[in-house]
């Protein structure tokens, strides 16, 4: 058995890992919470955002075969600085909330099992992933990761440990539910901003670099083009990566929309999801919600702190890679620790924790399309691409993503 699992989890890549890592805590959060204040009112939004998801990840992991830069690296080469700054400083900030999030969620979510104070737990996770990501090298730190990303299916048996009426919830799947007002609207950008978030952008197309290093391809120039094969298997990947993300956030949603909700429960925090379902569903799903908390905050701090070193290290021409050792590349690994440590800090400002969850996603809600703009232009330059720019659907695509997540922000805008 063990060794069908290993030879499956040899054969994923990128796609899979960034797919898994956007059902982090604060995603997990913000899923609850839209679960036990809507119920399934929402649930139409993750089958809507499947294909923006594909298309706009499998956009950047494009990019980053064809050009062998990750997608800052080309910003800098190709596009002024002013947007390649203001898009990295987005993508810093939005980050460094995200990890903040994600570090109080895994540290409550580990108080739930075990009675030791918040403070503890906050710092020992911190620790934990500077250390897996500074110190580990990334050929078997990305296996660590892939085995991480099996931590999510615990959602989908908690969801199979309770009674849910499937009828309802295939209807709401595919029936839009919209409802006028400022909770609604703002949870509905919160759901984009959580499932296509900036960092996943950077993370994809800097991890496909890591890959080709991986694989002897050290130089710009060895890796510099892509074959049809390659991008083919780059675009299984990623549409698995895509699958496996929404179907997770999809039987969270239901999980808490069948439980919480029925019973009039809105939660706080994802951590208080757990705590909720007990009484209603049995410690083994609460267990079992607990523990997916902390394997996706695991899988995905580091990948929060990655993307944002890797898009300010290759914005001011910094030796980066996970590939390289701390002291190869001292300033991209600075980055990865002051981005965790700072995440660590603002978890002892007193901010109320449902809405450090809901405004880490709305945050990225409003800084995705910024960011989704500006890799449009490097998708569709044929200096950069050549002959995989983008096509037509893929253009369709990506700006239905953009003009969606707009038309989001400005009906919550008015609707304030």
């Amino acid at each position: 058995m063990l060794k069908h699992i290993r030879k499956y989890l040899s054969r994923l890549g990128p796609g899979w890992i960034t797919g898994a890592s956007d059902d982090d805590p604060s995603g997990i959060g913000t899923y609850s919470y839209s679960g036990s204040r809507f119920g399934f009112d929402q649930l139409w939004v993750l089958p809507f955002t499947l294909p923006l998801m594909f298309v706009i990840q499998e956009m950047c992991a494009r990019i980053a075969q064809v050009s062998g830069k990750g997608i800052a690296g080309v910003l800098k080469i190709h596009y002024s600085p002013i947007i390649l700054h203001t898009v990295v400083f987005l993508l810093v900030c939005a980050n460094t909330i995200n990890i903040a999030a994600n570090i109080g969620a895994m540290a409550a979510s580990m108080k739930l099992l075990i009675d030791i104070p918040f403070i503890f737990w906050a710092l020992f996770f911190t620790i934990l992933t500077i250390v897996f990501e500074v110190f580990i090298p990334y050929r078997i730190y990305s296996r660590y990761l892939k085995i991480l990303t099996l931590s999510l299916f615990t959602y989908v048996a908690a969801a199979f440990a309770i009674h849910i009426n499937w009828n309802v919830v295939f209807e709401h799947l595919f029936i839009p539910t919209i409802i006028l007002k400022k909770e609604f609207l703002l949870l509905i950008v919160a759901l984009f901003g959580t499932t296509i978030a900036p960092y996943l952008f950077f993370w994809q197309s800097s991890s496909e670099v890591e890959e080709e290093i991986a694989q002897g391809r050290k130089t710009l120039k060895q890796r510099h083009g892509a074959t049809p094969q390659e991008i083919k298997e780059m675009r299984v990947d990623v549409f698995f990566g895509m699958i496996f993300s929404n179907v997770i956030a999809a039987f969270i949603l239901i999980t808490t929309a069948a439980t919480l909700f029925q019973n009039g429960i809105v939660i706080e925090t994802a951590q208080d999801a757990a705590a909720a379902l007990q009484p209603i569903a049995g410690p083994f799903s609460s267990f079992l919600f607990t523990l997916g908390i902390i394997g996706t905050g695991l899988l995905s701090i580091p990948i929060l702190a990655g993307s944002a070193s890797y898009a300010f290290g290759e914005s001011f021409g910094w030796k980066t890679g996970l590939y390289r050792k701390y002291h190869e590349a001292r300033g991209f690994y600075s980055i990865i620790i002051v981005a965790t440590v700072v995440g660590l800090i603002i978890n002892f400002f007193g901010f109320d924790p449902i809405k450090m969850l809901i405004w880490t996603a709305i945050i990225n809600g409003f800084v995705a399309p910024i960011i989704l703009s500006a890799i449009l232009g490097i998708a569709n330059n044929k200096k950069v691409m050549g002959k995989w720019v983008n096509g037509r659907l893929s253009n369709l695509f990506s700006w239905l993503t953009v003009s969606v997540m707009t038309m989001a922000i400005a009906l919550t805008i008015i609707f304030w």
